[in-house]
């Protein structure tokens, strides 16, 4: 059985892939080997060679790994990733069943490996009021002149282009100074570099290296949100650049007063520039990208009742919108059917389920003021009078059971509370549920209204 698990760990990470993205995958889980399954306990085991990757990789994405075994072996209980000697050791004879080579091999330029996509260009990058001004700031810091800002911050969702301008931008400012040196790398690879030059003693090395960029470009700054040591360096870094005149572009899924766990110097160096936000695309910008990505396959014919399907359902980001053009395009080109409205509604239900926009704090505020009849302003402020307070706590206890924020991030939504008075709100909420039918009556209301 053990064996059959393995034949299935290509198509479980080629799934992770797709799930995760290419960049998140390859840079963490394309090293990890299948090392083993235990049929009695459901426990399947992964492989790969540093303890500090295994514990990152279980930390981050064990569940998501969990899930995907799920789906392809109904036993598996729960997966664990180990690293160290015995796994590098492993890893070396489990390299025989390698994963799928899923990219192809980097461009290179001038005999060197390119740092940047050349598929994510300006060029290609639809523009429209939602994202126009951080477009036109991405143009602006790749210019010869001198930007009025720096450094430029953008902050959105997942999948809405902020990678896409990184990549935008490091070409343009190569394309301007031939010579300048350019860095773009992920928040992440950003922390595990500066570890492993601390535990190799190579920090001036590190430093050097960054400093000596013209164009430093981080990606996902929210993945070094509560490392105290990465953000001392980093602010170090930010600050050395600016003296030095050199330019900075930093994306994050929240804008800089969001970031919990960020100490205040560095929060006040990346909102010293400019933060653009991008929002949801809207109607017309999601049509235009499914235009320009049908007008470089003109052999394959979409009707215009299966692209309004797609502008209509995936609202809550490209990628989504994208991905689903993709799995549909992919379907009709391997078995043959032809694109239209019903091939579009059988195969892409399941991705227009988990497409569904999610609620978010504000709507949860909205909705609670709306049942109970106060102002939105009760939900931040210092009144503790009952009337206030228990819809307070119940819109925490919502904000809790119906978004991804933690209990530090729910606090800051309501008035800057600290983490415990949130924990206590929703202790007080749950138990109270139990205990009083009408409030039960009240909570289960105010979600029909959310999800409604």
């Amino acid at each position: 059985m053990s064996g059959d698990a393995a034949a299935l760990w290509p198509r479980v990470a080629e799934g992770l892939r797709r799930d995760l993205g290419a960049r998140t995958f390859d840079h963490w889980l394309r090293p990890v080997h299948f090392a083993d399954y235990c049929t009695l306990s459901g426990v399947v085991t992964l492989e790969t060679q540093s303890r500090f990757s295994a514990n990152w990789i279980n930390e981050r994405f064990g569940e998501r790994i969990e899930l995907a075994w799920r789906h392809h072996l109904a036993d598996v209980r729960s997966v664990i990733v180990r690293g160290g000697a015995a796994a590098s050791e492993r890893g070396a004879a489990l390299a025989a069943t390698p994963l799928p080579a899923f990219d192809p091999p980097a461009p290179a330029v001038n005999g060197g490996p390119l740092p940047f996509d050349t598929r994510l260009s300006f060029d290609r990058f639809a523009v429209a009021r939602s994202n126009i001004l951080a477009a036109n700031a991405a143009r602006r810091m790749a210019m010869a002149e001198v930007p009025q800002f720096n450094p430029l911050y953008l902050c959105s969702g997942t999948g809405q282009g902020k990678t896409h301008l990184l990549h935008a931008i490091a070409q343009a400012y190569a394309a301007v100074h031939p010579a300048a040196t350019i860095i773009l790398m992920s928040a992440e690879k950003f922390m595990l570099e500066f570890v492993g030059a601390m535990r190799s003693g190579d920090m001036m090395a590190f430093k050097a290296r960054l400093r000596a960029a013209d164009l430093l470009l981080l990606d996902d700054l929210q993945f070094v949100i509560g490392k105290n040591s990465t953000q001392e360096e980093l602010l170090h870094t930010i600050d050395d650049l600016m003296c030095a005149g050199k330019r900075l572009v930093v994306t994050a899924d929240r804008p800089p007063a969001m970031l919990d766990g960020v100490e205040t110097r560095l929060l006040s160096r990346l909102s010293g520039g400019l933060v653009a936000d991008i929002e949801a695309p809207e109607d017309d910008l999601r049509e235009r990208i499914i235009r320009q990505r049908l007008a470089a396959m003109p052999m394959v014919e979409v009707p215009d009742d299966v692209v309004a399907y797609l502008v209509k359902h995936f609202t809550r980001n490209i990628r989504e919108l994208e991905g689903a053009l993709n799995k549909l395009l992919a379907y009709a080109a391997l078995t043959g059917a032809r694109v239209d409205l019903a091939l579009a509604e059988d195969r892409l239900a399941e991705n227009v389920r988990s497409a569904r926009p999610r609620i978010t704090i504000e709507e949860i505020q909205r909705a609670v003021c709306a049942h109970y009849r106060l102002d939105k302003s009760d939900m931040v402020s210092k009144r503790r009078v009952r009337a206030i307070a228990r819809p307070r706590q119940v819109a925490m206890y919502l904000a809790k059971e119906l978004t991804p924020r933690s209990y530090p991030e729910i606090g800051r939504r309501f008035g800057g509370r600290d983490h415990s008075t949130v924990i206590h709100a929703v202790r007080t909420v749950e138990a109270l549920r139990v205990a009083d039918s009408e409030l039960d009556s009240e909570i289960a209301a105010i979600r029909r209204s959310l999800n409604g």
